[in-house]
């Protein structure tokens, strides 16, 4: 760890500030994990902002790197290689090991990433009882929060909690699920994540019942509401998804087993655009 890393790590165990806008700190590790990058308190509302979703929005189409296939090795590089690449914000896929059988990492690394980088983090959680932790992300710098419809009996008042917290609040749903489960809860999302392989594993083939559900769900949302797509997106994929009515599209194998991260986003970027 270098000692700029080693300086954060102690930031992070200070006094976390008051509700105070943070405009005027961004070089605080504790505002970070207070307030994440892009939000705000808003008292008269009791509620934060949420001002990464209109940025996202404004932003469309969005290219969004899951770093589940970036070298954990060397994160802080990774991290830049992609901020040079101009990307809007970071996917971070959180697996426990229960609901999937994979076991990736949880607040640690959403907090070092925090540390790291002003970009959005938009964190898919994969994990069985999502409600015990949504604080918990909030406080290690999470901006955008997305769970799974199949790991609660009631996705209301997780939504509600989320976008009470301040985040984005994301559904995500498995290929084999069908939409009529999330259509209840379709006016508390933020964003709607539609899974093109089943949750668990990066490096799966895509699954064309995907660009289906797209096409489905952006008849019935309104253009505030994100429609992302994740698993298998490449070149041959993102234009379909797009052209189904997708705008976030979370990519890992296409741009981390590319040389040049920076062309690979704008070739990406390029083919979401042409639909």
């Amino acid at each position: 760890m270098n000692a700029g890393l080693s300086r954060q790590r102690r930031l992070g165990h200070e006094h976390i500030p008051d509700g105070r806008d943070n405009e005027h700190a961004t070089s605080d590790a504790t505002t970070f994990r207070a307030f994440g990058s892009c939000g705000h308190l808003n008292f008269d509302a009791h509620l934060m902002t949420r001002p990464c979703i209109s940025r996202l929005r404004a932003a469309v189409p969005v290219v969004l790197p899951s770093l589940l296939l970036c070298d954990f090795g060397n994160l802080e590089r990774e991290v830049r290689r992609l901020e040079e690449a101009g990307v809007a914000a970071l996917h971070l896929d959180v697996m426990d090991g229960n609901f999937v059988p994979n076991l990736t990492y949880g607040m640690p690394v959403v907090e070092s990433l925090r540390r790291l980088t002003k970009l959005p983090l938009d964190v898919h959680l994969m994990i069985a009882r999502p409600d015990r932790f949504a604080a918990a992300f909030r406080d290690a710098g999470s901006d955008i929060l997305t769970f799974h419809i199949e790991a609660v009996p009631d996705a209301g008042p997780l939504l509600d909690q989320i976008r009470s917290l301040g985040m984005g609040a994301g559904l995500a749903l498995n290929p084999a699920t069908p939409l009529e489960a999330i259509r209840p809860y379709l006016r508390q999302c933020d964003l709607v994540l539609v899974m093109s392989v089943p949750a668990g594993f990066g490096g799966q083939g895509f699954q064309p019942v995907a660009v289906d559900k797209l096409r489905e769900l952006r008849g019935a949302v309104t253009s505030d509401v994100l429609l992302e797509v994740d698993g298998g997106i490449n070149q041959s994929t993102i234009g379909t998804c797009a052209k189904a009515g997708a705008n976030l599209f979370v990519v890992g194998s296409a741009i981390f087993r590319s040389a040049d991260y920076s062309a690979a986003i704008r070739a990406l970027t390029q083919r979401a655009s042409e639909n």
